[in-house]
């Protein structure tokens, strides 16, 4: 594994034992949340179980909390038994977007449940060109011992703990969309286009080479060091249009030693669900 233990190449990821690692397939469009699973049930890594973002990954029922609220840890407790992860497992995630849809978003759960998490560098492709080993149909995984998750409460922020960080300046409010959604210039999802005041745009498409790999950590460092500008990586808060992105970011500082970052889980589409918040737009 590489760059700080949170990206794993393919070729190094056949190398590990069957049984040892619980390995997700997180693909999905939002346009056809159906797709993802239907490619799985075609082709995917050997043994992987597939994860929807809508249904494994997000909890629709809840209102007020974004596109994608997180599920509840009992919830997402019993989503890990029947998936099969035992204690002691390690779990690495991938999807068809080099990490983006999904991919991160399950790095991110997982992790913050205690889990020894990473994403699959490259994703569906890397695996494809490798000329690796694929399998078809749905995983069957004898479902484990239900789980007790210690969550790390302190890595999710919601909106009165944001409210009082936003403005102070050692806090950096990262969004991760692209860029014409942040400035407000179009907004094909939500309510209102534009962004939090005081929020600086990272769009996580920054991340990734030509290839659909992560950059290099050294370079990742230096880019996410100059946004920083002296402040402490614990002091970001990462958010884009439902939560999901974000952990690009997110991953993407941690890969570059940069640890410690939380995510403001609502995200736009959440700020926007009440239209006493304020927004802006332009840079």
């Amino acid at each position: 594994m590489n760059a700080m233990h949170v990206l794993v190449g393919a070729s190094e990821l056949t190398a590990w034992p069957r049984g040892s690692v619980l390995i997700v397939d997180c693909r999905f469009e939002l346009a056809d949340p159906g797709k993802g699973e239907r490619d799985y049930r075609e082709a995917h890594v050997p043994g992987a179980v597939y994860a929807s973002l809508d249904r494994d990954l997000s909890d629709l029922s809840k209102q007020g909390l974004g596109r994608h609220p997180l599920p509840d840890v009992p919830v997402f407790a019993r989503t890990l038994s029947r998936w099969g992860w035992r204690r002691g497992m390690r779990a690495v995630a991938y999807d068809d977007a080099g990490g983006a849809l999904a991919a991160a978003r399950a790095w991110w759960m997982l992790r913050t449940a205690g889990i020894d998490a990473a994403v699959l560098d490259g994703g569906w492709r890397a695996w494809r060109e490798a000329g690796l080993p694929v399998e078809s149909g749905a995983v069957a995984k004898p479902a484990a011992p239900a789980v007790t998750l210690a969550i790390d409460t302190h890595a999710v922020m919601y909106y009165p703990e944001l409210e009082r960080r936003r403005t102070d300046a050692a806090t950096l409010l990262l969004d991760a969309r692209a860029a014409p959604r942040f400035r407000g210039d179009s907004e094909p999802i939500d309510r209102v286009g534009g962004h939090v005041p005081g929020a600086r745009n990272r769009p996580f498409s920054e991340n990734l080479d030509a290839d659909g790999r992560f950059k290099p950590a050294a370079a990742l460092h230096a880019e996410f060091a100059s946004v920083l500008a002296g402040r402490d990586p614990r002091n970001v808060i990462h958010m884009c249009g439902s939560g999901v992105t974000a952990c690009h970011n997110l991953l993407a500082m941690e890969a570059a030693g940069l640890t410690g970052s939380r995510l403001f889980a609502p995200s736009w589409s959440g700020w926007v669900s009440d239209p006493a918040r304020p927004v802006a737009t332009g840079d």
